[in-house]
């Protein structure tokens, strides 16, 4: 069996699959990718980099579509160079955010192509206007609907699509769903679980904090509105203040992933800390940047309660990982985390724009940790039973392949 997957951030939702495959006796694993770092047993790797950056002068509105036109153009490049050598894949993987796939079918027209796809940009019921505050401007509307051109050129390119979740499923066009099938690429739960021996010191010789402390944890790759890292920030001074023993463990970067930049010269963080001042206990907020994953394991594991925020947007897998950890999970009451969490029985749920909502459900949490033991129990179950990568998420992605497969077999 070949099989080839693209993605540009080698081998992001496709670690798994990518990892699995390239253990089967006999299979031919190849990844198109940018990211040089990084590997997996039995997958070899093509790297290769855009030939220029998006043009100056480009309608604003473009940029996204010529800059996957580059990316589609080279790994085009480099898949008609494995073709001549002699490798036609008995199916090809690929991510359609960064336009990467969008020529595959001019090199391989009858291999089967899977996309794997994100989020459909909305103008309402999605993360555009969603933050309170004035109405968004006209040119939101325009700048979407372009911006989805990448979204309808792969959907009309591929033979099968996938979607992590439910929720995000549902943001594309109906005339596109009975593609697009729901298959979540997995969490670990057999080594994503909670240890009560879990233990982590910041830095060598410093404290060293297990669960019996009171530890409030936040994750996201970086620290920026769209996962409410504003609103997590005004809690805290409460926090801090009603509950002298806790830790404030913070984990991401000061880059922006989603939405706009924060002002020039600055980082959200800055400006947060700018804001909240002397309110803010700086010597028990701890801001660890991006962590080894060992690291981020350990620190879930003592977690006494952990906040996750998001818009309506692509859920985290941090989420999902914390709830196999065992965490309990003070979340935002948005559509993504709601597929997921039911308040009351696996989590917590709050209004992610309300910090003192945010704040009494994190005291209530430290205050008394057994009443919410139960809850812990059932996040764990819930990932177990839902997305735990062995038994369900791999299985289902095989089983993807396997239907790709066939499809290509009763063409002929």
């Amino acid at each position: 069996m070949k099989i080839l997957f693209i993605h540009q951030n080698f081998p992001g939702q496709y670690k798994h699959i990518a990892r699995h495959l390239g253990a089967v006796p006999g299979s031919q694993v190849v990844f198109i990718t940018q990211r040089e770092e990084g590997s997996l047993p039995g997958v070899g790797k093509i790297v290769y980099r855009p030939g220029r950056k998006v043009a100056d002068g480009l309608h604003p509105y473009l940029h996204d579509t010529e800059a996957g036109v580059i990316n589609a153009q080279h790994v085009a490049r480099e898949a008609l160079r494995l073709k001549e050598a002699g490798f036609v894949p008995d199916v090809v993987l690929g991510h359609n955010g960064w336009g990467e796939p969008w020529y595959i079918k001019e090199v391989w027209p009858d291999v089967p192509l899977i996309g794997y796809f994100e989020f459909f940009y909305r103008l309402r019921g999605a993360d555009v206007g969603f933050e309170p505050g004035p109405p968004v401007g006209f040119d939101a509307g325009p700048r979407l609907r372009t911006k989805n051109i990448g979204n309808l050129l792969g959907l009309e390119t591929v033979d099968f699509g996938q979607c992590p979740t439910q929720w995000q499923k549902s943001l594309y066009p109906a005339e596109y769903q009975s593609k697009l099938h729901l298959v979540h690429e997995g969490v670990d739960t057999d080594a994503l679980r909670p240890d009560p021996l879990a233990r982590i010191a910041l830095r060598e010789g410093g404290p060293e904090w297990t669960g019996a402390d009171e530890i409030v944890t936040y994750v996201s790759r970086n620290l920026e509105p769209h996962r409410g890292f504003p609103s997590f920030m005004r809690s805290l001074p409460r926090i801090l203040a009603e509950r002298p023993r806790a830790q404030v463990l913070v984990v991401g970067a000061d880059g922006v992933s989603y939405g706009p930049p924060a002002s020039a010269g600055n980082s959200l963080r800055a400006m947060m800390l700018a804001e909240l001042g002397d309110s803010l206990d700086l010597s028990r907020v701890h801001f660890l940047g991006q962590v080894p994953y060992s690291s981020f394991v350990r620190i879930l594991q003592i977690s006494s309660a952990h906040v996750y925020l998001t818009y309506p947007f692509v859920l985290s897998w941090s989420m999902l990982e914390a709830m196999s950890i065992g965490c309990l999970v003070v979340g935002s009451a948005t559509p993504p985390v709601q597929e997921v969490i039911r308040d009351g029985e696996n989590g917590v749920l709050v209004d992610m724009f309300s910090p003192p909502q945010i704040a009494g459900r994190v005291i209530e949490a430290l205050a008394d940790k057994p009443r919410f033991a139960s809850l812990r129990e059932a996040a764990r179950r819930t990932i177990v039973e839902r997305y735990d990568l062995r038994r369900i998420c791999l299985p289902a992605q095989l089983g993807l392949l396997e239907t790709a497969m066939a499809s290509r077999s009763g063409a002929r």
